[in-house]
């Protein structure tokens, strides 16, 4: 693989140096920070040789690469050096504040999760040899490789407060000065030797004796908060000396704040995320494993489990073990490999299969992305698999509290971080709750997968005139919808609403409309109607349904600018008038016209394929359906 090239073609894609605002990448992905994503060639990308998908998620651009993911990162940094520097101004961001939250927390723990990592397998390697009598608790060489496995724990703060400072666009080195006015020996042992009733003051100033080590929210308060004081200190230095006032006032401020008020609130904050999830185990422990286990797959997708990975950091820092987080992606991470591997056993298409089979394996191991992105979202069936899979494995483990010691990413390779107490008891049941969670999918994934139809139907000339006669019949063949609109064909993932772009009602094709005339795409009955006549339902008789709407959010008009040509329960003919709509009168209410076309039980169905991107009237063939 040429990875110049390959960096070239993605630079270029995702709309030129100028759109690039930041990059990052963790073990499969590059995150792009974009100034517009509409500019981004999405379709381009996707079909670049080395790139296995693109998604616009948790207010990032993120392109799967795979395991080669650090030597395109490298190529791309080659091309544009400015993307390795944490930009000095702070950009406009006009993103929403989930999509903010999201990335921030993804920017500044991806970064230390090798470290985590390291230290988690570190402490799993040392229980094991505990277990097995290889070595004593009480020997220096136990203590040595203790406290170098301890020392990305303890020394969390200090890790945190880089990233954050990189994410937060403040000087890294004072932010991890900070973490270390958290950590000082002289601070924690004042905190040791405290006795009863005693108390800490600084200019008479309470400060709470609290100990940091492994701790997670208060850095991080705590260096978003600098980020603003160092301006503010910027600002009120003279020039002349601000090379020395400029830290001390920002130290001397946010130091003093850290400790009094800062810190303890963040304390606080993770006591309470420890003490919530332990009454919520005691009241059902299967819970949060189950939904974690089953639902992971799309909080990957999103972009959200970076908001799940800081609570089972906090778990393990705060009670020793996390229950609920670790355990239930351990049975998503492995339910995703065998749903992809199934594929790759049963698939007859030679790329599908070499894709699935290592995508499958990676994902085994606890890199899920492109078995998520390459496999199990685009043919949806092994999706349905893993997740069924990996609930029922989150089921297992979280009803016999399974506990993991030290994090990692979760797979087959971090099954020592549930080694712990001195016993095997929950790496058993994490082995167990594992496999369960391997054979559901694997089965599940194997029975519904079928091979898509090869893509040379794509290019098929279609006879629009058979089209219109054809009986609606699936059996054993496959079925072409045409054009309900005249205008320019698009896919759904270019429709700016995230219900019908995600294929959450289902797959389909959608048409930017030219004019305001919708006609039936097939043959059927009319099965929905609605008050607002913005969207038209239609039942085939091989029990296909369709979902035409038009417009974005119209149903806001109230049926204003649209009339009905057809009844609830009509018969309806190919070509037959459905809706009629002004286009002039519905954009001057400020509402896109794109029209989507949307197979809502398309699970039902062995794959469906957009047949054109071009301009197309009444009649054209738009959609291909095989059974």
């Amino acid at each position: 693989m040429n990875y110049q090239e390959l960096a070239a073609s993605i630079i270029k894609n995702v709309g030129g140096e100028k759109n690039i605002n930041g990059l990052n990448h963790c073990a499969t992905r590059l995150r792009f920070n974009l100034k517009d994503d509409q500019k981004a060639q999405t379709d381009a990308i996707k079909n670049t040789p080395g790139v296995m998908g693109a998604v616009a998620k948790g207010g990032q651009y993120q392109v799967i690469i795979g395991s080669d993911v650090g030597t395109v990162y490298k190529e791309i940094i080659q091309v544009v050096p400015k993307l390795s520097e944490a930009p000095a101004d702070k950009e406009e961001d006009d993103r929403g504040r989930v999509a903010k939250v999201i990335d921030t927390i993804t920017g500044i723990f991806t970064p230390i999760l090798p470290a985590i990592t390291a230290a988690g397998m570190l402490k799993a390697v040392l229980s094991l040899l505990v277990v097995f009598g290889w070595i004593e608790n009480t020997s220096q060489s136990y203590q040595v490789m203790d406290f170098m496995a301890d020392a990305a724990f303890y020394f969390l703060p200090i890790l945190l407060a880089s990233s954050a400072a990189a994410k937060f666009k403040t000087n890294a080195y004072l932010a991890m000065m900070l973490g270390g006015i958290l950590l000082h020996p002289n601070f924690v042992n004042m905190v040791n030797s405290l006795e009863e009733g005693q108390g800490i003051t600084f200019f008479g100033l309470p400060i709470t004796a609290i100990g940091y080590g492994s701790s997670v929210i208060p850095i991080i308060l705590a260096v978003w908060f600098m980020s603003y004081i160092e301006l503010i200190a910027d600002k009120v230095s003279p020039k002349a000396v601000k090379f020395f006032t400029k830290p001390l006032i920002t130290i001397a401020v946010v130091g003093t704040v850290s400790l009094t008020l800062i810190g303890p609130f963040g304390h606080l904050i993770s006591d309470y995320i420890s003490t919530g999830i332990q009454a919520l185990e005691s009241f059902s422990p299967w819970i949060v494993p189950l939904i974690i286990g089953a639902f992971t797959p799309l909080f990957v997708a999103t972009g959200t489990h970076y908001g799940l990975v800081p609570i089972g950091i906090n778990n393990r820092m705060t009670n020793g073990y996390d229950t609920v987080i670790y355990p239930g992606m351990l049975a998503s991470n492995v339910s995703q490999g065998a749903a992809a591997l199934a594929v790759s056993i049963k698939s007859k298409d030679s790329t599908i299969k070499q894709l699935a089979s290592s995508a499958g394996l990676t994902a085994l191991f606890g890199i899920t992305e492109p078995a998520l992105y390459g496999v199990n979202l685009r043919y949806k069936t092994p999706l349905y698999a893993a997740m069924i899979g990996g609930g029922v494995g989150g089921l297992f483990m979280g009803i016999f509290r399974v506990r993991n010691f030290s994090g990692g990413a979760p797979g087959l390779l971090t099954l020592p971080s549930y080694i712990g107490d001195d016993t095997l008891t929950y790496f058993t049941f994490a082995a167990i709750g594992a496999a369960i969670s391997i054979v559901v999918s694997f089965v599940i994934s194997f029975i519904l997968y079928k091979d898509p139809v090869d893509d040379a139907v794509k290019d098929e000339t279609v006879d629009t005139t058979d089209v219109a006669g054809t009986d609606n019949t699936l059996s054993n063949q496959s079925m072409t919808l045409v054009s309900p609109l005249k205008g320019q064909a698009l896919p759904l993932s270019k429709v700016a609403d995230a219900m019908f772009s995600e294929e959450i009602l289902g797959k389909g094709m959608a048409v930017e409309p030219s004019e305001g005339l919708v006609t039936a795409p097939v043959d059927g009955i009319i099965s929905a109607t609605f008050d607002s006549k913005h969207a038209v339902g239609i039942t085939t008789d091989d029990g296909m349904e369709l979902l035409i709407h038009v417009g974005i959010d119209t149903v806001q008009l109230g049926g204003e600018g649209f009339k009905y040509h057809v009844n609830k329960n009509d018969r309806v003919k190919v070509g037959d008038q459905l809706i009629s709509f002004d286009i002039e009168y519905i954009k001057e209410q400020g509402y896109p016209v794109t029209t989507p076309l949307v197979i809502t039980n398309s699970a039902e169905y062995g794959d469906i394929i957009g047949l054109t991107e071009q301009t197309v009237t009444h009649g054209d063939a738009l959609i291909r359906v095989v059974k």
